[in-house]
């Protein structure tokens, strides 16, 4: 489905994946969460087989929870070696470490910017450990903003974790959604003069 998607959008997909979280929707679609340590564990079995089968001509993996042996997965997309990959989480133990080997986009959940600043200091030191430059990774931040609709806000925390390295930053929008709240944001942003 990723390669149909890359096709499809002429290379625009960026791929958002994770270990699972969420039990309601879980369980509505009757998938098994598992364990942390199991979820965890397919995560980065995923990771593997993923990236090899969006890359290579063929993938052949033999782990605990998927095998393949000579797996095919064409016609390819577009984006080379493979489309970019988002993870999201802040976990020191398992998800980061999982995202200096994998993935192209970090993705902080939210919080201070001395938080984001040390995770992104562990996400460094976990590339490090793999020979991997840190400046490959993208880094973003959700920023929400409030019902009130306090721009100001979102454009302080936006230039806060900038100053600590933050690349993108994801405004969330409290329901109910409205797309008004769109241009005086942008403007919003434009008039602070932080960005061009």
């Amino acid at each position: 489905m990723a390669a149909a998607l890359d096709v499809i959008s002429n290379g625009r997909l960026e791929l958002g994946i994770g270990a699972g979280w969420n039990q309601e929707e879980s369980g509505a679609y009757g998938i098994e969460l598992g364990s942390i340590r199991e979820r965890f564990d397919r995560f980065e079995e995923a990771c593997e087989v993923l990236t090899s089968l969006l890359s290579q001509e063929t993938t052949d993996f033999d782990g605990k929870y998927y095998q393949l042996k000579g797996a095919r997965n064409e016609p390819k997309g577009p984006q080379r070696p493979h489309p970019p990959i988002c993870i999201g989480g802040s976990g020191e133990k398992r998800t980061l470490p999982i995202t200096a080997r994998y993935a192209q986009h970090w993705n902080f959940a939210g919080g201070p910017p001395e938080l984001f600043a040390r995770k992104r200091d562990v996400l460094a030191e976990k590339c490090a450990e793999i020979g991997r430059d840190p400046k490959e990774i993208t880094l973003s931040a959700h920023l929400r903003l409030d019902p009130e609709r306090n721009y100001g806000q979102v454009i302080e925390g936006a230039a806060a974790l900038a100053a600590e390295g933050l690349n993108l930053g994801i405004v969330y929008v409290s329901p109910p959604h409205d797309a008004a709240v769109v241009e005086p944001l942008a403007e919003a942003i434009r008039d602070s003069g932080l960005w061009t």
